[in-house]
């Protein structure tokens, strides 16, 4: 159909609202309540324009183009009509732009200055309603709301948190959270959206400190990758004078203009007071400060001294998931050229080591199959050892909101989380059962005849001896196992059957366990078994927890494989990396993490190198990882700050944090992002990539790289799966891999025709009870997990003021029953046992967790879970079982003094 806007004509050839399509046209039409992200609803009217043959003006973000229409954007009537709604709103909005936080992002500010609106004429109602600052991260000030309802429609049908809605009329409407108690007393998650998307200052981040304070024309802003969870969003970092001020989110994939509260607010640990700015040699027991000079004197000349009396094999190396693609490809390519070593990994040993084992066996690839955005299309999510909404906000947003619009939602987990609330059937599983209660789905869709024949015959192999393994796992049977109503079972497993897209979200729940790559080839069976591999918005989805678990095994970051998974103990591959590399490499498999830590108590391993890793909080069985890392010859730890490992390194390097440095991450769905330089680094620290790279060429591999697009451009050479990328590429779009080629548009989901190994391998797998159960002298299941409050080892979170208010302290979740069986009251400090140790925490009573059940967050140093878990191993993938434990609760006695 074709139109007339400002006497121009244009064809169009989908129906679309006038607003949106002059916004193609860049045809600029004034709004303050228009977010393409959600419905439009006219409240501010200053989008109006006239169409020749109607009465009165239109909204144009409400009404659609009609074939014929003429319409006119900025007449002389239309342009008269916008002044007086300015008017209007000005005139009921406090006069303070000078003193306003918002001057220079303010839409009404720019809208009056551009229709000429120097003061009000309409009689101002007063108004002095109190500010909200209840929230530790933002305020709100319903005297300068303009009533837009951008903040109730993004928190309620974006966010999905319904933390606000509005109350009152006209005037007097404003918004509320319930009981009006205010945002931070609410069901707000701090998330910021609402924050982001107010067009005025009535909300605004708070800026407790001088230096917090600047002028939005001041700033410069940088795009890059969020440096938290596996989301990958994408912000901007607003800096001025060298420091961080301010996070904005940018509206494109993955996150669509969201973020949480640690994206949006915990950025301050940048420019932190504590950060390292110079090594630090320990002399006597202490650190002082010394040069990078005297520093790499230092590795030089114990690197020396350790190679000639040991060996190789005395050498180990801690990548990082925190680190970019570049540093971390560098880092495994150090350890292999200059070490002469294939010991190198990282955390993804203890958190998704299982998916990359599993997937890969079952699969051919161990990563994400489908995209973050496919969610929108999903009919049946099945979400199983995922607390995705404080683990992945942004994700478990998009699940409720596709739940909200019709999807069925199953969720399988030990402790009631979020999305439990949003379920259609809820399995409170017992800690561990995770492969009964899979095997016990599969035997319903299998008696019922639910599962695609057709896909099995043509994409899989192996399937007569799963089914006879699934036969055994009747309901009753998976009942007693996991302490469920068979009659959910059975109601989740034809939810699931009968969904046209069904897709499968696990994370650790899944992946820490001694069978935790039984656990995750289950996950495979069952999508295989329903047809739902291979097409859009279905898949086996695996949520990695850090920014770059991803990225850092892509890299090869790991003892059995180069980048791109190409394994080091395959002559052709090793022959043609010693090509590459022009270095002889190791044949030999090298130690995992866990191997390398038991390796150094042992004293085999001498001389350790740890770039930003802290196992003294992340890893099983604590005093072990102590007394070990104590054992070394030389511990060299690479951090942004002196954290728990650190405290007991030879030597610390300082290095700079993403905000600092240019690079990439690869999230969680496979996608290559741009990490950008924002600020200088602080003080003397450098980035990692730079650091690998001197030390390399100070103990003889010589490599010179100007920047780290050319260590990408290093990458692609080696990596059939990246030989597609390049920044070049990266500037006008991230790509997810496998992309192979310059001109490969990347690969939105896999194994579309057939699986990556050819044929999907169905596996029989037996469920196997958790190595270490309930007796008489332990008596309760600790399951741990993270919180949406804090990260990882709080090596960046716990520098966060806001943050620590809100989640500053360890504590332990038992159940009312358990309480009054222990007789411990919420908030009490308790002592909680294992066989390796004790830890003191906080009591929090909720029904989350069933009886005989606890759970805590494994963060805190003050109460750290990992000292009480249990460092068996997978035997496949090497994870320890950090997710059961058996665990003894007791009350502290007080000593009273007269």
């Amino acid at each position: 159909m074709r139109v007339y806007i400002n006497d121009i004509e244009y064809e169009i050839d989908r129906p679309m609202t006038i607003l949106n399509f002059c916004k193609k046209q860049g045809i600029d039409i004034p709004s303050l309540c228009y977010d393409k992200r959600v419905l439009p609803n006219g409240a501010c009217r200053l989008c109006i324009v006239e169409i020749e043959g109607y009465k009165n003006p239109v909204t144009s973000c409400l009404e659609k183009l009609k074939d014929g229409m003429k319409i006119y954007t900025h007449s002389e009537k239309i342009k008269s009509l916008r002044r007086q709604i300015l008017d209007l709103l000005f005139s009921n909005h406090p006069n303070d732009c000078l003193n306003c936080d918002k001057s220079g992002k303010c839409k009404l500010q720019d809208y009056c200055y551009e229709y000429g609106i120097v003061s009000a004429t309409f009689k101002n109602k007063e108004s002095n309603l109190p500010i909200d600052r209840t929230n530790k991260f933002f305020t709100y000030d319903p005297n300068k709301c303009v009533k837009c309802g951008i903040c109730v429609s993004i928190c309620n049908n974006l966010q999905n948190s319904q933390a606000i809605s509005f109350t009152g009329r006209g005037f007097d409407l404003i918004v509320e959270t319930p009981f009006n108690k205010g945002f931070g007393n609410s069901d707000c998650v701090s998330c910021g959206n609402c924050v982001s998307a107010c067009p005025v200052g009535a909300l605004n981040p708070k800026k407790k400190y001088i230096e917090d304070k600047f002028r939005y024309w001041e700033v410069k802003r940088t795009q890059t990758t969020c440096s938290y969870c596996g989301v990958g969003c994408q912000m901007n970092l607003l800096s001025k004078d060298n420091r961080i001020v301010e996070i904005e989110p940018v509206n494109t994939i993955p996150n669509d203009g969201l973020l949480c509260v640690k994206g949006k607010f915990a950025y301050r640990f940048i420019n932190h007071t504590d950060r390292l700015t110079k090594p630090l040699i320990k002399r006597n027991g202490k650190f002082v400060q010394a040069s990078w000079q005297e520093a790499y004197r230092l590795i030089k000349e114990k690197y020396s001294k350790i190679m000639k009396e040991n060996g190789p094999d005395a050498f180990g190396g801690f990548s990082s998931a925190r680190c970019t693609n570049e540093e971390n490809y560098l880092f495994q390519k150090f350890v292999r050229t200059v070490f002469k070593t294939n010991n190198v990994d990282h955390c993804a040993r203890l958190c998704h080591a299982s998916t990359v084992a599993g997937l890969a066996n079952t699969l051919g690839s161990g990563a994400m199959t489908n995209s973050i955005e496919e969610i929108d299309g999903t009919d049946a999510f099945m979400i199983i050892g995922t607390n995705t909404t404080e683990n992945h906000p942004v994700i478990g947003s998009k699940i409720k909101r596709r739940v909200k619009n019709g999807a069925k939602l199953i969720v399988i987990d030990p402790r009631e989380i979020e999305l439990a609330k949003y379920a259609d059937v809820f399995l409170k599983i017992k800690p561990g059962s995770n492969i009964a209660v899979l095997n016990g789905i599969m035997n319903v869709i299998l008696k019922e005849n639910l599962h695609d024949m057709d896909y099995i015959n043509e994409r899989t192999e192996g399937f007569e001896e799963f089914k006879r393994t699934i036969e055994k796992y009747k309901p009753d049977l998976v009942s007693k196992i996991c302490g469920i109503d068979k009659n959910d079972l059975i109601k989740a497993a034809r939810i699931y059957a009968k969904a046209n897209k069904a897709s499968l979200y696990y994370s650790m729940g899944i992946t820490q366990h001694s069978s935790g790559t039984n656990g995750v080839m289950s996950t495979s069976n069952l999508q295989m078994l329903t047809g739902n591999v291979g097409f859009e918005s279905t898949g086996i989805n695996p949520l990695r927890g850090q920014n770059n678990v991803q990225g850092a095994c892509d890299m090869g970051a790991l003892p059995t494989d180069y980048t791109g998974y190409q394994k080091v103990f395959i002559d052709p591959v090793r022959e043609s990396m010693e090509s590459f590399w022009k270095s002889n490499l190791p044949s030999k498999k090298g130690l995992t993490l866990t191997e390398m830590i038991n390796s150094a108590g042992k004293g085999d391993i001498k001389f350790l190198y740890i770039m930003g890793e802290n196992p003294m909080i992340s890893d099983p069985d604590l005093k072990h990882v102590k007394k070990s890392l104590e054992n070394l010859d030389f511990l060299l730890v690479q951090d942004i700050f002196l954290t728990e490992t650190a405290e007991l390194a030879d030597l610390v390097l300082p290095a700079s944090s993403f905000a600092e440095k240019d690079g990439t991450f690869t999230n969680t769905e496979r996608r290559i992002q741009r990490v950008n330089k924002a600020i200088n680094p602080i003080g003397q620290s450098k980035a990692d990539w730079k650091i690998i790279m001197e030390i390399s060429n100070l103990l003889g591999y010589e490599e010179y790289y100007n920047s780290p697009s050319e260590i990408m451009d290093e990458i692609a050479l080696c990596t059939p799966s990246y030989s597609g990328i390049s920044y070049k590429r990266l500037e006008k779009e991230s790509l997810q891999w496998p992309c192979v080629g310059k001109e490969h548009p990347g690969t939105k989901y896999m194994h579309k025709n057939t699986m990556a190994r050819g044929k999907g391998l169905f596996k029989a797998i037996e469920y196997e009870e958790s190595k270490e159960l309930p007796d008489e002298d332990y008596p309760l299941i600790l399951t741990t997990g993270r919180m949406l409050y804090q990260y990882h080892t709080r090596t960046m979170t716990g520098k966060i003021e806001g943050l620590n208010e809100i989640a500053g302290k360890s504590y332990i979740e038992i159940s009312p029953k358990t309480a009054k069986i222990y007789n411990v009251e919420d908030g009490e400090k308790i002592r909680v046992k294992s066989r390796r140790g004790f830890v003191e925490s906080f009591v929090k009573i909720t029904e989350k967790v069933e009886p005989g059940v606890v759970f805590m967050p494994f963060h805190y140093a003050d109460g750290p879970a990992n000292l009480l878990t249990n460092p068996v191993l997978d035997p496949i993938a090497k994870i320890p079982e950090l997710k059961v434990s058996s665990v003894l609760i007791e009350k502290i006695e007080r000593k009273s003094y007269v």
